[in-house]
């Protein structure tokens, strides 16, 4: 996550394959059905910064506690780490992604690994090739994906805190490693994707790969896609999605694509991002990514308990995908709270953070009543 664009449907269809099936009947989310989901993780990935910057975490009564600890005991299942290959910052690396999981296998949570195969964020707008990899051609960069994923991977699993799931790419509606491996050349693109995954089953063997897209109610988007990547035999074990109201569409959908993809691909999915504000306030100076009452769903106010409400609904949602295949949902970079020193820019101290309003803890370091609701809710 970070901005968003998404291509064309002229440029999608353009480079479409032919159908691979019918299309399955749909199904609404399922609304307050038994069921339990096996992913109910949250993205930490700037707890690392966070807490370098004086960033605390309280229990909702106001006591101080170790942020991991509070996720566990919140019921989450999985943590989401992000790697970066050599940021500005120093975070998001492969050091303090080691430390994290540490911390985490104490806790008895899951680690989640989201490579973006980049020196920062990559996202549909943001694919940028590392600087280190510059001068590589496309077997040369096919490489060096297979060298850092397996670096990364299997320094984990010595550490004896493997990943139990890894995203090869993160949002890859258009590719990834710009130029080479962009929307239009799914020769590099798919090489780049079978480096990374075979990277990952080599050094753990029992994790379960993800492709992740974001729009995750753009079923022409993901057909296209996936239907691209399947025809150059990229084998994977699940699709991921993200999937923001304010973004990305009614929650019909949602729902509508992730039956369909599911059915057609033979694959399950997660819900890899979402999140909602409980406030429109902002702590910083910084205009927040959610800032105006129009940008609300309807039914879910900018409040501790609209933010609640939303979990449960995305929750019932990965639970109503046909035949069980919603294996769960992630809430994105829930405890990324407002420190001065921890914003968006690596390369750049003085940036803010844009996101503090859409975080699981309040202004005021407390816990929110969405973690428990993440934890619990279908647990």
């Amino acid at each position: 996550m970070r901005r968003r664009s998404v291509l064309t449907a002229a440029g999608a269809a353009a480079l479409a394959v032919p159908v691979l099936g019918a299309a399955p009947a749909t199904a609404a989310p399922a609304s307050g059905r038994r069921g339990c989901l096996e992913i109910r993780g949250v993205d930490i990935s700037s707890l690392p910064k966070n807490e370098d910057h004086g960033a605390v975490y309280r229990t909702a009564e106001g006591r101080r506690e170790d942020p991991v600890r509070l996720i566990a005991r919140a019921g989450v299942t999985h943590a989401r780490l992000k790697v970066w290959v050599n940021p500005a910052d120093g975070y998001n690396d492969k050091a303090h992604v080691l430390a994290l999981a540490r911390r985490l296998k104490r806790a008895g949570v899951g680690i989640w690994i989201d490579f973006h195969y980049s020196d920062s964020w990559a996202d549909p707008a943001h694919q940028t090739k590392p600087a280190a990899w510059a001068g590589l051609d496309v077997p040369g960069l096919a490489r060096a994906v297979y060298d850092h994923t397996a670096d990364v991977l299997g320094a984990l699993r010595r550490q004896g805190t493997p990943a139990q799931l890894v995203q090869i790419g993160n949002e890859l509606n258009g590719g990834l490693i710009w130029p080479e491996g962009n929307w239009e050349h799914f020769d590099a693109m798919t090489a780049f994707l079978k480096a990374g995954l075979r990277a990952a089953r080599d050094t753990t063997p029992r994790v379960r790969t993800i492709l992740h897209l974001a729009n995750g109610g753009d079923n022409g988007l993901y057909r296209w896609w996936f239907d691209n990547v399947v025809s150059y035999g990229v084998d994977f074990d699940v699709i991921g999605l993200s999937y923001y109201p304010f973004w990305h569409g009614p929650l019909a959908d949602a729902a509508a694509n992730m039956a369909d993809i599911t059915a057609r691909y033979g694959k399950p999915c997660v819900i890899a991002e979402t999140a909602y504000p409980f406030t429109l306030e902002s702590e910083d100076d910084v205009n927040d990514i959610m800032n105006s009452p129009s940008q609300l769903t309807d039914g879910f106010p900018a409040t501790p308990a609209g933010q609640a409400a939303w979990l449960r609904t995305v929750a019932d949602l990965a639970a109503g995908v046909p035949n069980g295949q919603g294996l769960g949902y992630c809430y994105w970079e829930g405890l990324w709270t407002y420190r001065a020193g921890s914003g968006w820019d690596p390369t750049n101290p003085a940036s803010g953070n844009a996101w503090e309003n859409l975080a699981l803890f309040d202004f005021e370091d407390r816990e929110l009543p969405g973690l428990g609701t993440l934890g619990r809710y279908r647990g």
